[in-house]
C-alpha cells in the first residue's frame, strides 16, 4: 500500500509537470507576435500590474519575451534530446551486438566525443553550420548522445548472457537483428529516463552558446539572447531584464531533471523503497 501511494504520489506530480510544461508552451505560441512589438514609450519600466516582468530598452514586454523564450527552448530540447536517444540507442545497440571490432569503435568514439569539452564542441559545430537554429540543434544532437550510448551498450552486453538471446542466436538470427528484435523491449525504460534526461542539457547548453553569441539569432526572443542583451543593464539598475527569465530556465532545467527521476522510480520500483 505504502508503494502504491508512492507510485500515485509520483503520477500526480508528472501530470502537473506535464501540465505545466504544456501551458509555457502554449503561452509561448501566443505570445510569439507581442514579444516582438516595440513601444519606446513604455522603454524601462519596472515589474507593474500590465506588465509583470517589466519591459526591455526597446519597450518590449518581457513576459511576453520570457514566455516566447522558453517555449523555444523546450521545443529545442525535445528535438535534440530525441534525436540523441536515437543516436545513442543504435550506436549502443551495433557497439554490443556486432562484434569486437564494432564494439572498439563505438567505443573509441564515445571517449573522443566525450574527451572534448561539450561547450567547445558545441560551440564549433554551431558555428560551422553557420550558427541559428540549424546549427544550435545539430550541435546539441551531435554532442549529447555519448553517455546514454555508454548505458545502452551496457545493457546490451548483460542481455547477451541471457538464455533467451543465446536462443535466438542458435535459430540463426544476426547478432544486430536479435539486439534489434529482442532487446529492445528491455532497453525501452533506459531510453525513456534517458529522454526525459537529456532534456535539462539541452536547454542549457542551447541557452548558453546564445549568450555566448554562437546559437540564436538576435531577432530570436530565445532566453539565452534575452539574457545575453540584458547584461549590459544590468549595471543600470535594470535588474528584472535578467531576473525573470533566468529565473524561470533554472525552473524549467530542475522541474525536467525532477521528471527524470521519477520516471526512473516509477520504471524501478526498487527506487520506492530507497
Amino acid at each position: 500500500m505504502k508503494q502504491w501511494n508512492g507510485r500515485k504520489s509520483m503520477v500526480c506530480l508528472l501530470v502537473l509537470f506535464i501540465t505545466l510544461l504544456a501551458a509555457v508552451t502554449i503561452a509561448g505560441q501566443l505570445y510569439r507576435t507581442e514579444a516582438l512589438v516595440t513601444d519606446f514609450s513604455r522603454k524601462n519600466m519596472p515589474p507593474c500590474f500590465s506588465h509583470p516582468f517589466g519591459t526591455d530598452w526597446m519597450g518590449r514586454d518581457m513576459f511576453a519575451r520570457t514566455m516566447t523564450g522558453l517555449s523555444m527552448s523546450i521545443r529545442i530540447g525535445f528535438l535534440t534530446a530525441a534525436v540523441s536517444t536515437v543516436i545513442a540507442f543504435f550506436l549502443g545497440l551495433f557497439a554490443a551486438s556486432m562484434g569486437k571490432a564494432a564494439d572498439g569503435f563505438v567505443v573509441g568514439l564515445i571517449d573522443l566525443v566525450m574527451g572534448i569539452p561539450h561547450i567547445l564542441l558545441l560551440v564549433l559545430i554551431s558555428f560551422a553550420l553557420g550558427k541559428g537554429f540549424k546549427g544550435v540543434v545539430v550541435g546539441i544532437s551531435l554532442t549529447h548522445w555519448t553517455s546514454l550510448a555508454r548505458l545502452i551498450r551496457g545493457e546490451v552486453l548483460q542481455l547477451k548472457e541471457s538464455q533467451y538471446i543465446k536462443i535466438a542466436r542458435k535459430l540463426g538470427h544476426g547478432g544486430f537483428e536479435t539486439a534489434l528484435k529482442h532487446m529492445t523491449p528491455h532497453l525501452i525504460p533506459q531510453l525513456l529516463v534517458g529522454l526525459v534526461l537529456l532534456f535539462p542539457h539541452a536547454i542549457l547548453h542551447e541557452a548558453s552558446i546564445t549568450f555566448l553569441g554562437f546559437g540564436l539569432s538576435s531577432e530570436q526572443p530565445a532566453i539565452g539572447v534575452i539574457l545575453s542583451e540584458s547584461m549590459k543593464y544590468l549595471s543600470m539598475g535594470k535588474w528584472w531584464l535578467a531576473l525573470f527569465p533566468g529565473i524561470f530556465l533554472v525552473a524549467v532545467v530542475l522541474l525536467f531533471h525532477l521528471t527524470g527521476e521519477m520516471v526512473g522510480r516509477l520504471i524501478d520500483p526498487g527506487a520506492l523503497h530507497q
